[in-house]
Parts: C-alpha cells; sequence; structure tokens
C-alpha cells in the first residue's frame, strides 16, 4: 500500500535465491525489525503454549512479531469490541509486532466449508463462517500490525481437481481486492500491513498465475499456502516455489505456511522463502519429545569432534523414533528424542549437551521423562523452553552459515550423512 513503512533491506543473495537480510520498519511506528531468514512466534491466542509471558521472555533471540489466528480469536468479536483498545493489550502482550493469519497452521481445519463469498474457521465452540465483511471487521476490533487476506485455502490434498484449484486461485484474488478496497477506506486499519495469499495447489501454471496477478496488487508481502508438511514432497514443494518465486518482486517478503522441519526449512530456504511459522517446537512439545538437532558451524576441530560424536548418539536415538520418510507434521521426525520412552529413566544428562536454555542448564533426561509419564504439567512447561530456544537457535545459526558461506556445513550438520540428505536430492 501507499505510504508502506515495511522495507526489506538484502544483505546477500546466496546462490540466487537464499535470501539473507533484515525486514525493516514493523509495527504502528516502525521501531521493530525481523532478520531473515526468521520465524514468527507461535501462539494460542497470543500465549506461547505452555508458557506465561515472563517465563517466554527469559529466552533471548525471540522474534519480534508475534503469531496470532483468527480461528482463535473469531469466537470472542464482541467482548474484543467492547475492550475497544485492540487484542495486544488484551492478551497483555510485550512490546511486540502482532501478525494475524487465518488458520493455525499446527491444527488442520475441515475442509469442504468454503462458498464463493466465505471462508470458514474452527474455534473452541465450533464452525464461524466468515464474508468478507466479517473478516475485516475483525481486523479493525484485532488491530494488528500486519495480516494476511482471506483466502481460499483448501486445495492442498492431492485429490483437488484442476478446476477446483483454479476456482481457489480466482476466489483468493476476488476476496483481496475486497480486502484491499474495505482496508484503504478503514481509518482503524491506517498503517497496518496487508499480505496477499499465493494458492495454486499442486498444479504449476495456477501457481504462477496466483503469484503473478497477486504480485500486481499493493501488498507488503506474500504468504505461500498449501505447500505445508504432509501436502507434498520436498522436490515438488521446492519446483512450485521456485516458480511463484520468479513472478514476485525482489523487495518484498516471503512467508511460507505450514513447514517447520528443519530439513524442509532450509530447502525452501535455498528456493528463496524468507519466512516460517514456528509450529514445530510446539509440535514436538505436544509429542512430548525434545529437539536435538545439532546446527553448531564452529570451525573449533575439538569442539567439532565433539559435536559431532553427540548428534551422531543422538541421531541413533532419533532415528529409532522418527521416519525419514514420514512427513506427517503429527507423527515424529528424525529431529527430536522421544523422553517418553523407558531407556530415558535413567538417563542424566541434559536434553542437548552445551544447549543453555533454563531446562538443560538445571534438569536431566531422567527428570523430563518421569515428568511426562506421570503427566505433570511442568513436562510441557521445560519441553516448550528447551524446543522454543533449540528451534530459534537453529535460525540464527542458518543466518550465520549464509553471511559466512558455510551452509553446506550447516546442512551437513542438521541432515547427517544418512537418508535425509539422499531423500531430499532425489
Amino acid at each position: 500500500m501507499a505510504g508502506s513503512r515495511m522495507q526489506l533491506e538484502l544483505s546477500r543473495v546466496v546462490q540466487g535465491r537464499s535470501r539473507l537480510g533484515v525486514l525493516k520498519g514493523l509495527g504502528r511506528t516502525g521501531q521493530h525489525s525481523l532478520e531473515i531468514p526468521g520465524c514468527l512466534l507461535y501462539t494460542h491466542f497470543g500465549t506461547v503454549p505452555h508458557l506465561t509471558q515472563d517465563t517466554l521472555h527469559t529466552l533471548i533471540s525471540l522474534p519480534s512479531v508475534t503469531q496470532i489466528t483468527l480461528s482463535h480469536i473469531a469466537e470472542h468479536q464482541e467482548v474484543l469490541e467492547e475492550f475497544k483498545d485492540g487484542f495486544r493489550k488484551f492478551a497483555g502482550l510485550h512490546d511486540t509486532v502482532l501478525y494475524c493469519s487465518l488458520h493455525d497452521p499446527a491444527t488442520p481445519s475441515p475442509t469442504g466449508y468454503t462458498t464463493t463469498k466465505t471462508v470458514s474457521v474452527w474455534g473452541s465452540g465450533g464452525r464461524i463462517e466468515l464474508t468478507v465483511a466479517k473478516f475485516m471487521a475483525l481486523q479493525k476490533t484485532v488491530q494488528p500490525d500486519w495480516y494476511q487476506s482471506m483466502y481460499d485455502g483448501e486445495t492442498w490434498q492431492n485429490s483437488a481437481s484442476r478446476k477446483r484449484v483454479r476456482k481457489s486461485v480466482d476466489r483468493t484474488l476476488a476476496h483481496l481486492d475486497e480486502c484491499l478496497l474495505v482496508h484503504q477506506k478503514s481509518k482503524e486499519l491506517e498503517g497496518v500491513e496487508v499480505f496477499g495469499v499465493v494458492e495454486g495447489g499442486d498444479i504449476l501454471e495456477e501457481r504462477v498465475r496466483s503469484a503473478r496477478e497477486t504480485a500486481k496488487r499493493p501488498v507488503a508481502g506474500f504468504c505461500l499456502d498449501g505447500l505445508q508438511t504432509g501436502s507434498m514432497d520436498q522436490t515438488l514443494r521446492t519446483q512450485l516455489i521456485t516458480a511463484m518465486i520468479k513472478e514476485l518482486p525482489e523487495d518484498k517478503p516471503r512467508l511460507l505456511h505450514g513447514v517447520g522441519r528443519p530439513d524442509e526449512v532450509l530447502a525452501c530456504v535455498e528456493a528463496g522463502v524468507d519466512l516460517f511459522e514456528s509450529i514445530f517446537p510446539f509440535l514436538a512439545t505436544e509429542r512430548g519429545c525434545a529437539l536435538s538437532f545439532g546446527f553448531d558451524i564452529s570451525t573449533d576441530p575439538e569442539r567439532a569432534v565433539l559435536e559431532l560424536n553427540e548428534e551422531k548418539e543422538t541421531a541413533g536415538e532419533s532415528q529409532q523414533n522418527g521416519d525419514l520418510n514420514r512427513h506427517d507434521q503429527t507423527q515424529m521426525t528424525p529431529f527430536e528424542m522421544n523422553l517418553k520412552e523407558k531407556r530415558y529413566q535413567d538417563d542424566f544428562r541434559p536434553l542437548v549437551e552445551g544447549c543453555g536454555c533454563y531446562c538443560c542448564k538445571n534438569h536431566q533426561r531422567a527428570y523430563l521423562h518421569h515428568l511426562l509419564v506421570t503427566n505433570e504439567l511442568l513436562a510441557g512447561v521445560l519441553l516448550m523452553i528447551h524446543n522454543t530456544a533449540h528451534y530459534h537457535g537453529f535460525f540464527g545459526a542458518l543466518r550465520e552459515a549464509l553471511a559466512t558461506d558455510k551452509l553446506d556445513v550447516l546442512k551437513k550438520r542438521v541432515l547427517g550423512d544418512g537418508g535425509l540428505q539422499t531423500e531430499r536430492k532425489e
């Protein structure tokens, strides 16, 4: 939009696609920034699952952008309208940039409920049907700093026909035009940014058309939808992302929905994606798992040997629990350890050697195992602290690798020398 504060400053582009830089001018006053590649802070109704705000902010290097979703908020519209001061103050959030998405990326929505004029979200009380008018009324009530436009995103399943995919692209573009029309006339949304959503299922021509047409609209950035974990293999995902990005301007950010596995993040960054949703730490926590993959790209030889030995041991544990060929986001992955397993009951090591999070500095695997098997609420708190710190540490290492030409080193650390690398190349 005219007068958009959001500015993407690229410091480096590696091999023509992987982008390193800073997204500046975020927030109503433009005082916040976000490094790319990076991820947002995933929340339920403004709260990181299992963590209070005070506990959350004991972690360092948290993203400046908090993701909230209309699927959690829509049923509380009347309360927020009565409150009048927006969701940030309602939820007692610290100083943060608020990004409002339509659906919760960690909870697949039932399909078959979209029409030409409406989409549906699912809250605790069931289905809520949204027209553009209701969608925009919610945005005025929430008062985010940026939001994605309304979209028809039900074509990520392999069974979607070409006709249905084409209809999804047409509807999404129509919704975007209506949202922009209301937005431009709204004083409440002055200074708020809009991201256009790119659809197209697994059909290359529709992906290109959606990206090309969305890029013609006055949006601040782009959400690439329908490519989430479980919807397609990485080879096809990379092909579609590459085709879409050719149609998108270089000076606007690209946010990818529903992808969080480290191997998929690396592949998508290499294809040109800038931003991700941080659902992966939450999903691992819900499984009773701790993220344990390595990402240290230190050149210290002695430390590298120790790290490699630890990674091999942890990888062996993870391989038994995670299927390399399974990409359903509900299933355990090779990047985590299942602490519910009996072998951890007398394992007195920290979750990850050298991790500086509160959990790893103060507790052992055996203690987490005990908390999990006895269903103690503290288990989720400690796991979420570790998983959040570990995941955001990975993104810090990714940016460092791009800055220092060590992306191949990072990939070896994260993916190992086994099936993951082979699988990605095939």
